[in-house]
Parts: structure tokens; sequence; C-alpha cells
């Protein structure tokens, strides 16, 4: 079902870059304004993570806007919904992981402003940029995050509960960095392929970083039991001060997407006008074009 529904996706914006094409007005204005729309999968780095889970089946969706400010040289901001797990159960037996027997699941929302390079540059005209082209980018965002877990078939939030005696914040900054490749659908569309690590500034994103804690610290039984769930195959509740997580690393994530990108006319906030001009500046020419549009050096 989200195979057909990316397809027609890409469909519809196929078929508006056709229509539009025929405009003469509509390939005469330039367009430095882009929307940005994709999907992907997202994996955690943590102290839940096991080997191999670096390209889990976690959903992540994005929408955000892009600005040329000049032929290489680019801003977006972006808004993401992304989900995150880890499980020590689908640990190996020689990891030890399987004894702690911890596990969360997150949803996921992420605000960010990116600064964007690109390889090679745009041209005159948006619609004379290159059919294909790799970007880099990094800068500065937003997580809110909010691990869970299910315990005797109930869903519990985590941080709550306190787990290892420490009250931490839902929110962190983050800092966005990563590389994609773009490849031109149409005059007014690309698909990007993009993979970005998030760096973050907590080690909460599982709720798991420090040490173990004696049971009659904490303020009820679920806060007890969700703290050191051996107890529930079998072993013997480890005792105070055991290393829980690794407090030297902060948690991480990386989100790998498949977007679409469409260049707006440049009064689409404005609510019509086909008619008027757009700049009055064009972009500094990297190439000339000859008469069949061909490249000169």
């Amino acid at each position: 079902m989200k195979k057909i529904v990316l397809v027609g996706f890409l469909a519809g914006f196929l078929a508006s870059d056709v229509v539009l094409a025929q405009s003469f007005f509509a390939m005469r204005r330039d367009r430095s304004l882009i929307l940005t729309v994709g999907t992907g999968t997202s994996s955690y780095l943590g102290d839940l993570a096991n080997e191999g889970d670096y390209l889990q089946a976690n959903l992540n969706l994005h929408a955000g806007l892009q600005y040329y400010l000049s032929n290489r040289i680019a801003i977006r901001s972006e808004v993401s919904w992304f989900q995150l797990h880890g499980d020590d159960a689908k640990g190996t037996i020689e990891s030890g992981r399987r004894n702690r027997n911890l596990n969360f699941q997150s949803n996921n929302f992420e605000i960010n402003g990116v600064a964007m390079i690109s390889l090679y540059p745009q041209g005159r005209s948006f619609y004379q940029r290159p059919p294909f082209n790799l970007y880099g980018f990094a800068g500065v965002g937003l997580l809110y995050f909010n691990p869970t877990t299910e315990y005797n078939g109930a869903k519990y939030q985590l941080q709550p509960q306190q787990t290892e005696l420490v009250s931490y914040s839902l929110v962190t900054p983050i800092i966005p960095m990563g590389i994609g490749m773009r490849f031109k659908l149409g005059p007014f569309t690309n698909l990007s392929i993009e993979a970005g690590y998030r760096k973050t500034f907590t080690d909460y994103l599982d709720d798991v970083s420090t040490i173990h804690h004696d049971a009659a610290k904490f303020p009820n039984a679920l806060a007890a039991a969700l703290s050191d769930r051996r107890p529930e195959i079998g072993l013997a509740l480890k005792e105070e001060g055991f290393l829980r997580g690794n407090p030297n690393n902060n948690d991480a994530y990386i989100l790998y997407s498949v977007k679409v990108e469409y260049y707006l006319p440049i009064n689409f906030f404005q609510g019509g006008g086909g008619g008027q001009k757009t700049f009055k500046t064009k972009r500094k020419a990297f190439y000339r074009y000859n008469k069949r549009g061909g490249l000169k050096k």
C-alpha cells in the first residue's frame, strides 16, 4: 500500500510537470523556492541498539521548504516525524544484552534548519540545472522524543517513571548533517535520496544511560519493575551501581529518506499574479548555453 501511494504521489508531480512545461511563462519565470516532501526509514544508535540494526524498518515522514541563495548554496527548513526502537531481546547471546532485557519504542518530532552546498552549480535558471547533483548539509534543530515500553500488556511512558532516578528533558538540541544525491525528473521536480546523521545532546532517547539502583529507592513497584526487567526472564535483580547503560556516549540516530522536490512559483504565497515578472536579478551564470541548449565552456 505504501508503495502504491508513493508511486501515485510521484506520478502526480510528474503530470503537473508535463502540463506546466507547456507554458512559456511558467518556464520564463525563475524559481528558487522549493517544496520538499518525503519518506524513508530511521535507525537508532544508542544503548539498546544491536549489531545490524542500522537499517531498521522505522517509518519517517518529512516536509519542508528550501531556498537557493546562489547557484550552489541553499538553506532548508524541515519538520519530520519518525519512529525509533531498540530491544535487548533481539541481541546476540554473546553480547549479554538479552539478560538485561530492556526495550523501548518512540514517536519523535524534529524541526531543523540547515545550509546546503551542491557539487555542481545550478545554471542560470532553475530549469537549466544539471540532471544529477550531489550535495551535503549541516545545521541545527530541536528534537522531541518520548520513549515508551510495554509491560504486562500495557504501554507506559518511561520518562515519568525515572527508571534511573533521573529526571531528563524530552526536548534536546540536535546537529543534523549528511549527504544526498539529486535527480532531475522534469522542469519543476527533482527526486533526492538522502542520508542524515543526527547528533543529540541527550543519552536518554532510549531511557537507558547510567546505573541500576536498589528497588527500595523507587517511589512505586512499577518504576522498580521497569528499571530492571531481568526477573521477567527468570534472572535475579542487579545490585546497586551495576552498569545499566553507557553514560560516556550520547544517543544518536540516522534518517534515510527519498524526497520529491517541487519548484514553487515565485508568487505562490501571494495568491496568483500569473503575468507578473519574478526576480529582477538572475543568478550569475556559470555556463553559457548554445542555441541547441548545449553547454559552452
